[in-house]
């Protein structure tokens, strides 16, 4: 009967280290619920979006050492970085179901005018449908979105070895401003 016991108490505690180490994600923000950043391609090519005008007063001029405050990728958040793009533009956070299928992408940040299909001279507004034309993330390109936010601002391209180590990350797009604060 002690045996029976043991043999019980150690199942049950493997099913709930088990339980513990599933990869359920209850417990993480709307964005993170809906896509893995393993699918965030890291390094882009540096090939920008047709329209595209570079900022001609930016906080942060091309090569500025910045800190980077926001966490859009692990190992993004406290990593310093330098510059290697700025522009003026209108930044949007889109809802969207992957093209590859999958679970909707709420609030991702971010997009930018230029990356919507059939952009015009004038922003999208909160609640407009959007067709995405863009990879930031598999699936991406191609699919219908609804603007969630949009703002007009200066967007930062930015090189930046991970804090978690790692290859460094070239031509990342996009981090705004209120994202980074100067190296000191």
């Amino acid at each position: 009967m002690k045996h029976r016991k043991k043999s019980f108490l150690f199942i049950l505690m493997t099913l709930l280290f088990l339980g513990a180490c599933s990869n359920d994600d209850d417990g993480m923000t709307e964005e993170m619920d809906s896509m893995e950043h393993s699918d965030m391609n890291h390094t882009g090519s540096g090939e920008l979006p047709k329209g595209l005008k570079e900022a001609p007063n930016p906080r942060y001029g091309v090569g500025s050492k910045v800190m980077i405050k926001d966490d859009h990728m692990e190992g993004m958040k406290d990593a310093e970085a330098t510059i290697s793009g700025t522009y003026d533009t209108v930044v949007y956070t889109v809802t969207y179901t992957p093209t590859t299928g999958g679970e909707k992408v709420k609030n991702h940040k971010w997009v930018i005018h230029e990356e919507l299909k059939d952009f015009g001279d004038q922003p999208f507004k909160p609640g407009d449908e959007v067709v995405l034309n863009t990879d930031h993330m598999k699936g991406m390109k191609g699919a219908t979105g609804t603007i969630d936010s949009a703002e007009e601002m200066a967007v930062y391209m930015v090189d930046y070895t991970p804090t978690t180590g790692g290859e460094a990350v070239k031509n990342h797009k996009w981090v705004t401003e209120s994202e980074l604060s100067p190296v000191e």
